[in-house]
């Protein structure tokens, strides 16, 4: 997958990202929830922009970091939610589907630069 593409993707996952969270129950702990749910899901899109702009590998390295970090976050609101059984819906798993997905990709790509940054 090129830079262009995983732009496009990020972006497309917080927008369903944003609207999965204005559909969310209005009440406290799900306002609360997802809020957090809304700050680290559109993260992952900014993060990975930022990894794009990176001036060097190390800071790259470390911005992708950034987007694991975001993305697993992610992950663990969206079982909160599910667990505490405010939302089962189709939306939901196929949010967390996605968001499992960015975070292999991310992993792979820091191990991919990471094994490349090391002299034979």
């Amino acid at each position: 997958m090129n830079p262009e593409d995983l732009k496009n993707r990020t972006k497309a996952f917080a927008i369903k990202i944003v609207q999965f969270v204005e559909s969310l129950p209005n009440n406290k702990t799900c306002t609360a929830i997802g809020n957090q749910l809304l700050r680290s899901g559109t993260s992952v899109g900014a993060n990975y922009r930022a990894a794009c702009r990176a001036k060097s590998r190390a800071h790259f390295i470390s911005k992708l970091g950034d987007v694991e970090e975001e993305a697993d976050e992610s992950i663990y609101w969206m079982e909160i939610l599910e667990g505490i059984g405010s939302v089962q819906t189709k939306e939901l798993q196929s949010l967390k589907e996605e968001a499992n997905q960015l975070l292999a990709i991310t992993v792979s790509s820091i191990n991919t630069a990471r094994k490349n940054n090391r002299k034979p």
